[in-house]
């Protein structure tokens, strides 16, 4: 089985659902993430809700997961490196979440993407991504680009498996999402050009990170 993230439209920029682009939700006194390797605020890329369903409850919300990289001037800070502090991948509690004020006097272009887009959850009998997202567009009559990713299953590598380990108890790190760059090349995110993220969290030790491949 894998579970498709399906474009599903525009949505608020601060909703509370899974979506790529707007505003991301943190908690209060939460500060914006900055690159380490030249200093500026880094791009909000995607905020996604960890439900208990992928984990065999039965329902509810675990947390949310806020993905963040730096495009202040791309290809320069390593963004693609889940160790590099050229992007962020931010675990958060599902209660007490506000708007996180941007940055003073940095660009929004640099900040948020062109569009907000939500995602619907959609399952396919295929645990191969890529098969899962051919069966889904043939059924729907959909193209393929309105695959955003795909939540929890196994990641389908471009390259090859780069499945980090947690840097605080050292285990493999369990992997959450992929992402595609988006439809919409004008608001897509920037993977390198047809690439896909890839974000693992640890949350027994509130760590996730992210890295993306092409």
């Amino acid at each position: 089985m894998t579970t498709l993230l399906i474009d599903a439209g525009p949505t608020a920029p601060e909703s509370l659902v899974t979506r790529t682009g707007g505003v991301p939700l943190a908690p209060a006194g939460t500060e914006w993430p900055c690159c380490a390797s030249c200093g500026g605020p880094m791009q909000f890329l995607a905020q996604v809700i960890l439900n208990n369903r992928e984990a065999g409850a039965a329902e509810g919300k675990r947390g949310i997961l806020a993905l963040f990289a730096c495009q202040n001037d791309p290809g320069m800070c390593n963004d693609w490196e889940p160790f590099s502090g050229g992007n962020r991948a931010l675990l958060f509690p599902m209660a007490d979440l506000d708007p996180l004020p941007r940055p003073e006097g940095a660009e929004q272009t640099l900040l948020v993407l062109g569009a907000v887009r939500a995602a619907d959850l959609v399952q396919e009998p295929d645990d191969n991504y890529e098969l899962a997202r051919e069966a889904w567009a043939a059924r729907s009559e959909r193209l393929e680009s309105s695959v955003l990713g795909q939540l929890g299953g196994d990641p389908a590598w471009i390259q090859g498996d780069e499945t980090p380990s947690c840097p605080s108890c050292a285990g493999t790190m369990p992997f959450v999402v992929q992402l595609e760059e988006g439809p919409d090349h004008s608001t897509a995110m920037n993977f390198g050009g047809g690439g896909c993220a890839y974000a693992f969290a640890c949350e027994p030790c509130g760590r996730a990170l992210l890295l993306w491949q092409c």
